[in-house]
């Protein structure tokens, strides 16, 4: 494993995984998260890349009718990292039932406010997930999230305990290259597109890192696809890996 999965910022020893700062910083974005013209707007334009490879994902592994509408019906989802349900309420539609956990109050808030004027019904908990005594899920999400927590092998082995047998796990991070240094925190950051100081590049996993992470806590993962960004064609799926990844993980 190389020497930033186990830096001191990236990897701390204790099992904690929340980072006070982190939360913070989130928390303080927690009104503006459902504005898609406001400070998650890069959020909401990563979300239908998310969906569309998460889809595929769900379909494949429990082999559904690609053609439903509710393929999650009588599933148990969990979106780790939720912020403001992005990511929640599409699982909900598509007939799980979820729950998100969040480090930032703030976002739970939120999150359970905008659910509540969308007539859906979603549970959610602030707090560190590997001290939340919830059960185990047949998904469970953690999108954009890795970068942010202090103890990376601690934070993946509280998601694979979170995980039921059978289950379904599926994770995107920012991948640690010379590219997404340059486009993520120098350009996106520099000019307003991602709030300044969202990120911390050390911090970013490679999909070696996170393969060898998951590895650890008994999880087989996928093969990454890459999520790029093109000025004509905005964020998408590719086979490119050098800015983002997405990708699954199933028990062994």
């Amino acid at each position: 494993m190389s020497d930033a999965t186990t830096s001191a910022r990236s990897n701390t020893s204790d099992g904690q995984t929340i980072r006070p700062d982190e939360a913070a910083h989130f928390g303080r974005l927690a009104k503006d998260w459902w504005d898609p013209k406001g400070s998650s707007a890069m959020l909401h334009r990563l979300n239908p890349v998310r969906l569309h490879f998460l889809r595929e994902a769900i379909d494949l592994h429990w082999a559904g009718d690609i053609e439903a509408r509710r393929p999650l019906a009588g599933k148990s989802a969990l979106d780790v990292g939720c912020g403001a349900g992005l990511l929640c309420e599409p699982l909900a539609r598509l007939g799980a039932e979820v729950t998100g956990v969040d480090a930032a109050p703030e976002n739970v808030a939120a999150a359970a406010l905008h659910a509540e004027g969308a007539g859906l019904d979603i549970r959610y908990i602030a707090g560190e997930i590997g001290s939340l005594d919830i059960g185990t899920f047949d998904l469970v999400s953690a999108m954009e999230v890795i970068e942010h927590v202090a103890d990376k092998r601690a934070f993946v082995a509280a998601l694979a305990a979170r995980l039921a047998p059978g289950g379904l796990m599926v994770l995107s991070t920012p991948n640690r290259t010379p590219q997404s240094r340059l486009l993520m925190i120098g350009a996106a950051e520099g000019i307003g597109l991602i709030p300044k100081g969202t990120h911390h590049w050390d911090d970013f996993i490679t999909p070696e890192e996170l393969r060898d992470l998951l590895d650890e806590a008994g999880l087989e993962m996928g093969d990454p696809k890459g999520i790029g960004f093109l000025p004509a064609k905005g964020l998408h799926l590719t086979d490119d890996q050098s800015l983002n990844y997405i990708v699954t993980a199933r028990v062994r």
